[in-house]
């Protein structure tokens, strides 16, 4: 398996984490009559803010591992594995697990900031494996 590989495998299973991690307190929060059923009512109670967050570092990560897959996908295809695309895989998976506690705990404007390391890193990616 690639290095590039790995990255994305250990970024998929870090969002099996950050599943358990919201699906938890969701679970204790909304009671699970509601949560293991249809939905089709509005949340019987808001989330608390912790919860809330973690929601949405979830759906974000949902959305960086489309790129990243795409990434792994070109430099693995293509044969343009480099120790630039390596680093690249790696660097994206750090700022993905810095990017939950930072979520979690509203850490402006450092969650921001760690997220552009993860995008900027995937974006760099795509490029090296164009040239």
């Amino acid at each position: 398996m690639t290095p590039e590989l790995t990255a994305l495998t250990l970024a998929a299973l870090l969002q099996t984490v950050q599943f358990v991690l919201y699906a938890t307190p969701a679970n204790l929060e909304l009671g699970t009559k509601y949560t293991s059923g249809p939905r089709d009512t509005p949340l019987p109670r808001p989330l608390s803010l912790t919860t809330a967050r973690l929601q949405r570092a979830l759906n974000n990560h949902f959305e960086g591992l489309i790129l990243l897959t795409i990434a792994v996908v070109v430099v693995t295809l293509g044969n343009q594995s480099s120790p630039v695309t390596v680093a690249c895989g790696w660097t994206y998976l750090a700022a993905r697990i810095l990017y939950v506690p930072a979520y979690a705990l509203g850490l402006s404007p450092w969650r921001s900031a760690i997220w552009g390391v993860g995008f900027f890193a995937t974006v760099i990616m795509l490029v090296a494996a164009l040239i």
